[in-house]
């Protein structure tokens, strides 16, 4: 009898094995989705192993019940890779799942609720109980949630297992994909006019009603079919949505109605995802330095005789640069690139720059995506025509490849790359060099200030070095100045939070239409509220840590968990009304900022007001194209970003 063992994702360590019915027989591979019953809920779970070995135990197996995919939708060296993920960073196989794949790809189902047709004790019931069963009597099914949501009760559980125990209410598992394609409506001509004598006799009819002769010669010109009749292939024949008819016809949608109602033409859904199309014109490099032609030679150099380099570049000496040849020299000979950043928006602007180079080769991929939109990478990414470069952060590192011939990790150094919580509480550096070794390919590890094992790998003869020690063009290093604030403040020549030195060259770069970059490594507006009697903080109830004041929302914040609270009004531990803010953070610099300089255009770009993907462009295209004059923000605005008219 044919078994396989699965992953699912459930933080439950090891695998699970289910028999493999015979009707299933031979359509199951690794790397496949499988439903399967765990507990009274059903999963997606990916197949492991296949075999005929019964395992030992007396226990009863269950069955999978379906096969999602005809094709793996994880190849098999990413299984590898979650197997050592699971192993060095001592989760299950369950976690890394849940972290690598898209909700869109894992289903979990729902416990849905109707009403059971043989009670009739209704007199018995609450007037609660009597609402939910009022609500399931149109006959469609209700979850749990959706009850909660209708009767605005997040406590209705107890309620939903009383009726249970009644026999009022039915109870089932419904499982369904979260991910939709995307879809529009595409217009061609029936089967009767799909030849060319019968599209010229229409043409001809149609002659005496002008505006339904220039839909049908608009979507001739369209799809092409002319010269596919020509050529006696119909699959020359291009799509044609409803919308782009009707808007380059320049007639309304009654006649399209119409050209339906005789026969003539027919609508049909057409799927067109949510990738789009990006520019293909390639945008000339500015060629290379003597020293980053040296550089370039020396990585190709080292790849000979190790897997891994260290790039050590000084800040502006043009590494991105010299990554872009890497890169098109992979993409020329067929192979593929994954292009790691510590922050999402970086990606941004990095977007933009290897965007004009590589235009639809390249894909940007990471959390802040639509959940959708991340499905349709994934499965791109397994098609017959992959992205040729990924450009994305730590999730990244999870995506199917092909045929991945090198991994540029940027900024190697940061701390971003590791991941706290939830587990798999993975380093994605660390990771990229272990898919490296599976792939058997390159990794090149880019910084002007490179993390101590990476150096000290460096340094042993395990990892290949490179240098750049000169900025393009000869340029300077910013000068840098401390301000001794302490003594500033001791001899009253300060007033928070800003240095006169600090002030002045504010105001010099707004006078001469320069901008500015205050970088504060606290969100909030206040980071601690101390009682001035005792010393008492307020603390998260559930994590321990000191909470953070938002002025934003008038609440306490856990920057570790989330969780609000009421600010206190007076010392819980000695009564003491005399609470004082300690410190700064985005906020408070942003009102201070907007008080000292209001002419000046600000904006503030932190976790709190950048938590989507158009938020993050929004407020770094604003900054790039000087509709902003002053950022303030914490480490996002502190890691690879270049913008020319930035003074201090």
């Amino acid at each position: 009898m044919p078994y396989c063992d699965v992953i699912l994702p459930v933080p439950v360590d090891g695998t699970f094995t289910y028999i493999v019915p015979e009707s299933l027989n031979g359509k199951l591979d690794k790397g496949c989705r499988v439903i399967v019953p765990f507990g009274n809920k059903l999963y997606s779970a990916i197949v492991l192993k296949l075999h005929d070995d019964a395992p030992d135990g007396n226990f009863t197996l269950k069955e999978v019940l379906d096969v999602l995919d005809s094709h793996p939708v994880l190849p098999k060296l990413q299984l590898q890779l979650w197997e050592w993920m699971a192993d060095y960073y001592m989760c299950t196989l369950g976690e890394v799942y849940k972290a690598a794949i898209p909700t869109g790809l894992r289903l979990e189902s729902e416990t849905v609720l109707s009403i059971c047709e043989e009670f009739d004790n209704w007199s018995q019931l609450k007037p609660k109980e009597l609402q939910v069963l009022e609500l399931l009597q149109s006959g469609k099914a209700k979850s749990v949630s959706q009850l909660s949501r209708l009767l605005k009760d997040s406590r209705l559980l107890p309620l939903v297992k009383n009726l249970i125990g009644k026999g009022a209410l039915n109870v089932r598992e419904t499982i369904d994909s979260s991910f939709k394609p995307r879809k529009e409506t595409h217009v061609r001509l029936t089967k009767q006019y799909m030849d060319e004598e019968n599209l010229c006799l229409l043409l001809n009819q149609l002659e005496r009603t002008p505006k339904r002769l220039k839909l049908l010669n608009t979507y001739i010109e369209m799809s092409g079919i002319a010269a596919a009749f020509k050529l006696h292939n119909n699959k020359l024949i291009r799509e044609v949505s409803r919308s782009d008819l009707l808007k380059n016809s320049d007639v309304t949608s009654a006649v399209l109605v119409s050209m339906r109602g005789k026969g003539f033409m027919e609508t049909y859904e057409y799927e067109v995802g949510r990738l789009g199309k990006k520019p293909t014109s390639v945008m000339e490099q500015l060629p290379l330095s003597d020293a980053q032609q040296r550089a370039l030679q020396e990585i190709l150099a080292s790849f000979q005789n190790q897997r891994v380099c260290l790039f050590h570049g000084v800040t502006s000496s043009g590494k991105t640069e010299i990554y872009i040849r890497l890169i098109r020299d992979i993409i020329d000979k067929g192979g593929q690139v994954l292009y790691l950043v510590p922050e999402i928006a970086l990606t941004t602007q990095l977007t933009s720059r290897l965007g004009r180079i590589f235009g639809d080769k390249m894909r940007v991929y990471h959390s802040k995506f639509p959940d959708n939109e991340r499905v349709e990478i994934w499965e791109k990414q397994l098609s017959d025509h992959p992205y040729s470069l990924i450009l994305g952060a730590r999730s990244s590192i999870f995506l199917p490849q092909k045929n991945l011939r090198l991994i540029i990790i940027d900024e190697e150094h940061e701390t971003s790359y590791k991941q706290d919580d939830p587990a798999p509480r993975y380093n994605a550096r660390d990771t990229a060099v272990m898919l490296a070794a599976f792939y058997h390919c390159n990794v090149l590890l880019g910084t002007a200030t490179p993390s101590l094992e990476s150096f000290s790998n460096a340094l042993s003869g395990k990892y290949g070095y490179v240098a750049l020690d000169t900025r393009f063009g000869e340029i300077h290093l910013p000068k840098i100045e401390v301000a001794d604030v302490k003594e500033l403040l001791r001899t009253k020549q300060m007033k928070l939070p800003f240095s006169p030195r600090l002030e002045e060259e504010i105001r010099k770069a707004l006078d001469a239409h320069q901008q500015v970059i205050l970088f504060q490594n606290r969100r909030g507006y206040v980071p601690v509220v101390e009682c001035a009697a005792c010393g008492w903080t307020p603390t998260c109830e559930f994590c321990d840590v000191t909470l953070t004041y938002h002025q934003d929302i008038h609440r306490m914040v856990c920057h570790y968990c989330g969780r609000t609270f009421e600010k206190p009004h007076s010392c819980p531990n000695c009564g003491g009304h005399d609470l004082r803010s300690i410190g700064f953070g985005t906020e408070k610099i942003e009102e201070e900022v907007s008080k000292r300089f209001p002419d000046a255009r600000t904006a503030r770009l932190d976790l709190d007001v950048a938590r989507t993907r158009a938020a993050y462009e929004r407020i770094i295209g604003d900054f790039a194209a000087g509709r902003t004059d002053i950022l303030i923000g914490t480490q996002m605005v502190s890691k690879g970003l270049d913008f020319d008219r930035v003074h201090v």
